[in-house]
């Protein structure tokens, strides 16, 4: 069912609009015009891409990385009559992130980058759609504190997050067992690669991992879903944003990505959240709740479906998920070095730098030599970024030499 009116127009913010996440919020919002308005879009590179949406959306503001850049999206809206606002740089990224001009702030910037401008509208007490896992895997508590302390709203767009928040209580803080949750099961495709052996997987090349089976993705995510680090890291963001502890949160591979995830209870009932492998719908559970709007995705035939298969993830052909349980354990920036380490294998995986195989042993190697300091602070998670980078890059020769 769709509400007829809202209060208000709310007025949205989309960090990261030229990515897979952002298109398909910009597609939401696009059906539903009496209900929100865009206040600014924003990219890093991508300016023939934000100018397009720019000429179709008309944001009141623009924000690309680089003053390049910007100063050439100025000119093409300029030229076209458009009064957008244009802006660059790092600066300009968290302030509108933050902006009193927004209501709702859609998180899509990949990988750590996001995030700043993430804990900037956190600190704004936006309502926050999180799709930048990154940003909670780093920051962790000091990011739930933030959402606290500043009475931002947080809902999770990672179409399994957003599945397990629909299947638990309104209030589910302070323990799943007070709530009488006794496991979330996060399900995952087990991605392109689920059947492989150990010797067809160091031959896999970029374009075979970023062709996933059931998602429309990025490059980056596509291969963290390949090698399961994406499930990992997913499993790190659940304990943070349900109060869970590792042992609590159950991977469970799910080929046909029908069943997003799962929360059982303690009276032997297990809710699930089922839907079409579709973004748009977690977006626009997130944009709409607590009410429900069309996302533009089609019913669930489960006749079409069929059948439902479930299976045990193989952590010895994909040991990324254990990775990321033991970084979870590990605590402090231990998350944060995980994140990192992983971010420049997979780039240099794409670069045809490293072998799929080598993806886990460079992140593992990494965690290894980097140190768990305690993570109250930001400046020692971005610390911990920058070394697990550095230290990342200079391990990279063991694997290309």
């Amino acid at each position: 069912m769709e509400y007829a009116d809202c209060a208000r127009i709310q007025r949205v913010t989309v960090l990261g609009a030229t990515g897979s996440i952002g298109k398909s919020t910009l597609d939401v919002i696009a059906r539903h015009p009496q209900r929100y308005r865009l206040h600014a879009l924003t990219a890093y590179r991508s300016r023939e891409t934000l100018r397009d949406q720019c000429l179709v959306h008309r944001p009141e503001v623009a924000v690309l990385g680089e003053e390049r850049d910007a100063a050439w999206l100025r000119d093409a809206l300029t030229e076209a009559g458009i009064n957008t606002q244009v802006r660059a740089g790092e600066a300009a990224l968290s302030e509108v992130a933050g902006s009193a001009d927004s209501d709702v702030v859609m998180a899509a910037i990949m990988g750590a980058a996001g995030l700043m401008p993430t804990l900037a509208a956190v600190r704004a007490g936006k309502r926050v759609l999180l799709a930048n896992k990154e940003a909670l895997v780093m920051s962790g508590a000091l990011f739930m504190d933030a959402v606290e302390q500043h009475g931002a709203i947080l809902l999770p767009i990672d179409s399994e997050h957003n599945a397990i928040y629909q299947c638990l209580p309104t209030e589910h803080r302070g323990g799943l067992v007070r709530h009488g949750v006794t496991q979330l099961l996060l399900t995952a495709s087990g991605g392109p690669f689920r059947d492989w052996s150990q010797a067809q997987l160091k031959a896999v090349t970029p374009e075979q991992a970023c062709a996933h089976p059931n998602w429309s993705m990025g490059r980056k995510i596509s291969v963290d879903s390949a090698t399961l680090m994406n499930k990992g890291l997913e499993l790190i963001e659940a304990c943070w944003l349900f109060d869970a502890r590792p042992e609590q949160v159950q991977v469970v591979v799910h080929p046909q990505s029908v069943v997003h995830s799962m929360a059982a209870y303690s009276d032997g009932s297990v809710i699930a959240q089922l839907g079409n492998p579709d973004m748009r719908t977690p977006i626009a559970y997130g944009l709409a709740w607590p009410e429900r709007i069309d996302a533009g995705v089609a019913p669930l035939d489960l006749f079409q479906v069929a059948r439902l298969d479930f299976e045990a993830p193989d952590e010895a052909r994909f040991p990324c998920l254990r990775l990321a349980r033991e970084a979870m354990a590990a605590g402090g920036t231990a998350p944060a070095t995980l994140n990192a380490a992983n971010e420049v294998a997979v780039e240099a995986f794409l670069d045809a730098r490293l072998g799929f195989a080598d993806i886990p042993h460079l992140v593992a190697a990494v965690c290894e030599a980097c140190e768990v300091h305690s993570a109250h602070e930001l400046s020692a998670v971005l610390a911990a970024d920058e070394v697990a980078r550095r230290e990342a890059e200079r391990q990279l020769t063991r694997f290309t030499s």
